[in-house]
């Protein structure tokens, strides 16, 4: 649940950043040399990594919230 949660805004920002390239792509053009400024390979690579990297800091301290003890959680608070 907490996973499902925290990657939902990973995703809606690779969407909205994906739809941006494509409309921003005329201002960057002049950036980019040898390669294409619509690769598909490029954002396809860059969209996994930022999704990944989402993923791995969502469930990293999902891991370790599932491991404490629920009692000691509730005592501490």
């Amino acid at each position: 649940m907490v996973i499902a949660r925290s990657m939902a805004p990973a995703v809606a920002g690779c969407a909205i950043g994906l739809a941006s390239t494509f409309v921003l792509v005329r201002f960057v053009e002049h950036f980019l040399f040898d390669t294409s400024s619509k690769d598909p390979g490029v954002l396809a690579a860059i969209s996994v990594l930022l999704l990944g990297v989402g993923f791995i800091a969502s469930y990293l301290p999902a891991r370790r919230a599932a491991r404490v003890d629920p009692m000691i959680a509730l005592r501490s608070d």
